[in-house]
């Protein structure tokens, strides 16, 4: 009977563990276009400078050569990474 036991409630946190899984946010390249990015990939290789005369949706993360960011995932924002030069290398939602 204990066994029995046992091996339900392994079985209830294995199916608990799947389902908080399908609620994680998607992998980076892999996620739905909630924050605009893809109507924006124009502005790759652009200068940083065209970022300041736009309006923007939701929240805007410029990321910076070697910047630390926080790895949390918020599917409105748009970040926009920049290379050593200040030109626009990605535009992604995160």
């Amino acid at each position: 009977m204990m066994r029995k036991m046992a091996l339900a409630m392994s079985a209830i946190v294995a199916l608990g563990a799947c389902q908080g899984m399908a609620q994680m946010p998607p992998e980076p390249g892999g996620e739905v276009d909630t924050c605009g990015a893809t109507a924006l990939q124009g502005l790759i290789g652009q200068p940083e400078s065209v970022l300041q005369g736009m309006v923007f949706a939701g929240p805007l993360r410029v990321i910076r050569p070697g910047q630390a960011v926080t790895m949390d995932y918020s599917a409105a924002r748009l970040n926009v990474s920049l290379d050593a030069g200040g030109r626009i290398v990605r535009v992604t939602c995160g």
